[in-house]
């Protein structure tokens, strides 16, 4: 199906049944399940952060109690309670603004980001490989993040750490954190963005991790490439140009809820989404992550079209953190 045929106009009315429908999924103890069944920390986030953007705060802040209770006290979040260990979920619970999150757990969420990395980083992983002689691959040169720690870094994780980390250094007057934590944040965004550029994979875009894989050239894929383009917004350079023509390729030819959603964001964040685009119809949103995510760019495209706002399409590229800052 052609862009042409599948662009629409936003309508407010699919926007508030999405709202209810994500309601309606929420269980009594106030998180949400993926599907259906006990409270998760990623969909939790995920449906705090839409709900929020609506300015739905009731179920928000059922949401946001379940999340206070599931904090651990290294300052991370367990994918749900009864795991005993952070991992990559706290960068989705740090872009919830600190006002509604509370500052405390808000800057120790930011302090276990700021303190996580790849275990290829570390000095350890480092000085066996220099016993053993092996040389260090240039996409190990810069420290990006992991699913949980002591793993090696993703380009997930570390595509979400940097939205996180970047929502801080932006954060309004009276709200800005010290100094040396903004410092650390714009120095772990930098290298952050340098591990994605060498992850890259040739043709543009990016696969989940290494760019060669049992000696293959790894393929991008859509979600992917759209986190990464998501985290590198504001960024410019010949091979983002490269990512970005494959992500306007995947637009035209995806069918996954997950990766319609990232795709979105990462093409708005530099300016590439196609004005008035609506994913096809016939789109399922089977997970609550997905419907969460899909509100979120669908409510900061909204207001962007009735506000007029100057930011143009930038502004869904940090739907999720910017679009919070004007409701918070």
């Amino acid at each position: 199906m052609r862009r042409s045929q599948r662009t629409r106009p936003l309508a407010p009315a699919l926007i508030y049944m999405g709202i209810d429908e994500l309601v309606s999924r929420q269980n009594a103890d106030g998180g949400w399940p993926y599907h259906h069944g006990s409270s998760w920390t990623e969909p939790t986030a995920y449906a705090v952060l839409a709900l929020l953007a609506a300015g739905a705060r009731t179920p928000a802040t059922k949401g946001l109690g379940w999340l206070r209770a599931a904090r651990r006290r290294d300052g991370g979040w367990p994918p749900r309670p009864g795991i005993d260990e952070s991992s990559w979920v706290t960068a989705l619970v740090a872009l919830i603004p600190s006002s509604d999150l509370g500052g405390g757990m808000h800057d120790g969420a930011i302090r276990w980001l700021l303190a996580t990395k790849g275990e290829e980083s570390s000095w350890a992983y480092r000085l066996r490989e220099w016993l053993l002689g092996n040389p260090v691959s240039p996409e190990l040169e810069y420290p990006g993040w992991p699913w949980i720690p002591g793993a090696a870094a993703w380009v997930g994780p570390t595509s979400l750490a940097i939205l996180a980390l970047d929502n801080e250094c932006r954060r309004g007057p009276g709200g800005s954190p010290e100094d040396s934590l903004v410092a650390a944040a714009q120095s772990r965004i930098a290298e952050g963005r340098k591990f994605l550029m060498r992850r890259m994979c040739r043709e543009g875009g990016w696969n989940h991790g290494s760019v060669r894989a049992l000696g293959y050239e790894a393929e991008p894929y859509p979600e992917t490439t759209g986190m990464a383009l998501a985290a590198l917004g504001g960024q410019r350079s010949p091979e983002l140009d490269r990512a970005l023509a494959v992500a306007r390729r995947f637009l035209d030819e995806c069918r996954s809820a997950d990766a319609l959603n990232w795709l979105r964001l990462g093409l708005s964040a530099h300016g590439q989404l196609p004005a008035g685009f609506c994913p096809p119809s016939g789109i399922r949103y089977h997970t609550v992550p997905e419907l969460a995510l899909d509100l979120v760019v669908s409510e900061a495209g909204l207001r962007r079209k009735l506000l007029g706002t100057g930011a143009g399409q930038r502004a869904t590229g940090r739907a999720l953190a910017g679009a919070l800052r004007d409701h918070s």
